[in-house]
């Protein structure tokens, strides 16, 4: 008799991965919210790296890989990220350009349970194509911002870039870590044990001597201290240069009443 709750949990548990890999909350919530009545195919063109089983919900690696090379004549304009099942499931939209090179992007959001991870991307001539990943993580968007919150606010705003010491087949690839605890409101302070209002990064753009490179506009669903890989294409001598804002929001799920927090900066020479 002391058994049966588990072999009753384990007899269930089927039921309850199959309810979070339904496509409800996409179909009537998210698609008509952000696509209306665009036609979205899904495609082997786009693929998602992300764990089945995520080893710290608010910390989860995801990389988007793309097979279309970014020329000017074909190239993927936009590409937006979603968590279906999280409190707010808009990860963020990230807008990419030839001189990009090649529309891949790595980055480590927060996934709050059991859902898929959905990537669209929309081509410079319309069409727009998805892939998803389904992942189990639990949590992701509560779990506590860290024990020395006072330090983290400190750091906010550095940015640090890391580059490949050389170019491959004409493509750089960079990573641009950002100071910044992201905060969800969905969290409780460990030393006041209040839950602090929503403050994380909304806008990034990344330009190469004056042009842009990748421009992204991100939501609390992005980890603390945010960690993006991009690609673009070097032309020796130049400048790399990060710009980011910052939001302060009431709500975790609304973005109705936000008020913009400061603007902070970073470049770096470079010759590849």
């Amino acid at each position: 008799m002391k058994k049966r709750p588990t072999f009753i949990f384990l007899l269930l548990l089927p039921l309850v991965t199959l309810a979070a890999k339904d496509e409800l909350r996409w179909e009537n919530e998210i698609k008509p919210q952000y696509f209306a009545d665009k036609v979205i195919k899904e495609s082997d063109l786009l693929a998602i790296e992300a764990p089945y089983r995520a080893e710290d919900p608010a910390l989860v690696p995801v990389k988007i890989i793309s097979k279309i090379p970014q020329t000017p004549e074909r190239y993927i304009k936009k590409m937006w990220v979603f968590v279906d099942k999280n409190p707010y499931p808009f990860v963020g939209e990230f807008t990419f350009f030839p001189e990009t090179g090649k529309a891949d992007l790595a980055m480590r959001i927060r996934v709050n349970t059991y859902s898929y991870v959905r990537a669209i991307a929309e081509m410079n001539n319309g069409d727009m194509l998805m892939t998803k990943k389904f992942v189990k993580a639990s949590g992701g968007c509560s779990a506590p911002i860290g024990t020395d919150l006072d330090a983290a606010m400190k750091r906010l705003g550095k940015m640090k870039f890391r580059l490949k010491p050389e170019a491959k087949d004409g493509l750089a690839e960079a990573q641009l870590l950002i100071s910044h605890p992201n905060i969800t409101g969905m969290q409780m302070d460990q030393v006041t044990r209040f839950v602090r209002k929503p403050h994380f990064m909304d806008k990034l753009t990344v330009t190469y001597n004056g042009k842009p490179v990748l421009i992204a506009k991100t939501d609390i669903a992005i980890s603390q201290d945010p960690n993006f890989r991009f690609y673009f294409i070097p032309k020796g001598q130049g400048e790399l240069k990060a710009e980011f804002t910052d939001v302060h929001c009431e709500s975790p799920t609304s973005r109705a009443v936000c008020e913009s927090g400061k603007k902070y900066e970073k470049t770096q020479e470079i010759n590849l």
